[in-house]
């Protein structure tokens, strides 16, 4: 069994960053954005040295990938095919596209995004038997209800804005609109799955798709519609329900979501630091 970890991480050029948060920001407070920019380049070293020390304990491989020749040629197609994604957006497709260049060689895949921290070496790999479906957390419990969204309530990443485009995307192909938010930001899946998914059939149909409901007010209200965009873990979301691929769901001990709280759990693996906090969670981790 041929097994691999991977990551990615592309310094966005400052010209290219996109102020996803504004409707949110406070005072003072920066763009979460360009947080990211600062505190990967900062924490680059330690980011980089927790995941290969995680592969070499569990015995898989590990590969970073970079802004390099190959997401360059990748990031230029795109842009000249579909104008209109941020580079953001690019990136996160990206990962999408590398776990399918994996699997040509691997039969077993973890990727972890960049600001994921392995807190113990438990291996995923004997945890989750991939045979069984994509393992991958939901983020079900952070959707807000259409009458409770505000202009303050949530921006283009939340997961109420996915987790309603989704719905969207479903009703428009014909299907039911149950779906759940995924979160790639761990995905724990294997070559079978990747070829169940067929996440790139129909990518050029479906980026239209989502272009086109961005300005349908029939299916959703305004308010909604605004926070509809191209984003990857909605197109996941609705892969996984089209094509009827099973889904493991990860705990929090696999996928602890650091954001607001100033703590992880004794029982935590995989910490996945979305408040980019990085210095708390080395302090946890050496305590």
């Amino acid at each position: 069994m041929k097994r691999v970890i991977f990551s990615l991480y592309i310094d966005i050029p400052s010209k290219d960053i996109d102020i996803f948060d504004k409707n949110i920001l406070k005072t003072g407070d920066t763009p979460m954005n360009i947080r990211t920019k600062e505190q990967f380049k900062t924490h680059y070293g330690d980011l980089c040295a927790c995941k290969q020390i995680y592969a070499d304990a569990i015995g898989a491989d590990f590969i970073l990938y970079e802004y390099d020749t190959n997401f360059s040629l990748w990031s230029e197609k795109m842009k000249h095919e579909y104008p209109y994604l941020t580079m953001y957006n690019i990136i996160n497709f990206y990962k999408i596209h590398l776990m399918y260049e994996l699997a040509m060689k691997y039969d077993e895949i973890l990727f972890l995004d960049f600001d994921v921290v392995p807190m113990k070496n438990e291996n995923f790999f004997e945890a989750w038997d991939l045979t069984k479906g994509i393992a991958v957390l939901n983020n079900n419990n952070k959707i807000t209800k259409i009458e409770s969204v505000t202009d303050k309530s949530q921006t283009i990443r939340s997961p109420s804005s996915k987790y309603y485009n989704a719905q969207a995307m479903l009703l428009e192909k014909g299907l039911s609109p149950r779906n759940d938010v995924i979160n790639t930001g761990i995905v724990g899946i294997n070559k079978d799955h990747l070829v169940k998914l067929n996440y790139f059939g129909n990518f050029k149909d479906d980026l239209a798709m989502m272009s086109e409901l961005k300005n349908d007010s029939d299916i959703f209200p305004e308010k909604i519609l605004q926070y509809f965009g191209w984003d990857n873990e909605t197109l996941f979301s609705v892969k996984i329900e089209e094509n009827k691929v099973p889904v493991q769901w990860l705990d929090d001990k696999w996928h602890y979501f650091l954001y607001t709280q100033g703590f992880i759990p004794e029982k935590t693996i995989l910490c996945h630091t979305i408040n980019k906090d990085f210095d708390l969670v080395w302090r946890r981790l050496n305590a």
